[in-house]
């Protein structure tokens, strides 16, 4: 179980460049950051900053060059894929700015799909999946395809996709960056409700509206995490 003094998310000293013909680009060098259960942070920076990059690391979508990156007291950093795979769809939720929902399912089965590798009991999948919806006040809409869906709403219905398996920490990234104002505060709302429940958030994002919704907040620029 979570110890709610100790940090649930903790980098210490993370760098990550990537080869271009004239050498080495730094993208993320020394990163230091420390997230503890229940809280929600926020990241902001320009873009081309590294805010994606860093929230790949997390995610164990990419490998840091050095430094530590502990889930729970537990170095997950260059975790074997098989590892990585099942941390990922066990312990971290994840929205991007754009939903990937598979416009071939409805809303119901998209919010479904992450209980399939993780091995959950259908009939426990199901009734949370519908209570998820109920959550986010799709309820009405479960069956509809992506294509019958506004942008915010297909956005609920991946925040919905990123808890069905109850992760330790969400991780969003421009969770907002596609939607219109009205879209946003509904996202930032729904959101809001899930931290008071106890979620823990990471969101990178550029947007100030959706920064100031965040406990703490960080700036990366040139590389480096700064507490703002």
């Amino acid at each position: 179980m979570t110890d709610s003094n100790n940090p649930l998310l903790e980098l210490s000293a993370v760098s990550r460049s990537y080869p271009e013909p004239a050498g080495r680009i730094p993208v993320l060098t020394g990163i230091d950051l420390s997230v503890k259960p229940g809280e929600w942070v926020a990241v902001t920076g320009p873009s081309g900053s590294g805010k994606t990059t860093l929230l790949n690391l997390i995610a164990l979508l990419d490998t840091p060059d050095s430094g530590s990156i502990k889930l729970d007291g537990r170095e997950i950093a260059g975790l074997p894929e098989d590892q990585a795979a099942e941390l990922r769809a066990r312990r971290l939720g994840m929205v991007f700015q754009l939903h990937h929902l598979l416009p071939q399912c409805s809303a119901l089965e998209n919010v479904l799909l992450p209980t399939i590798p993780a091995g959950i009991d259908g009939e426990t999948a199901m009734e949370r999946a519908k209570s998820l919806l109920r959550r986010i006040g799709l309820e009405s809409r479960m069956n509809h395809f992506p294509a019958q869906l506004s942008g915010g709403e297909c956005q609920r219905v991946a925040v919905a996709r990123a808890l069905i398996n109850s992760p330790s920490l969400l991780l969003a990234d421009e969770p907002t960056g596609a939607l219109d104002l009205h879209a946003t505060d509904a996202l930032l709302e729904l959101l809001a409700g899930f931290h008071r429940d106890g979620m823990t958030i990471l969101m990178v994002t550029h947007s100030e509206r959706a920064a100031a919704a965040a406990q703490r907040r960080y700036v990366l620029r040139n590389g480096t995490l700064a507490q703002s």
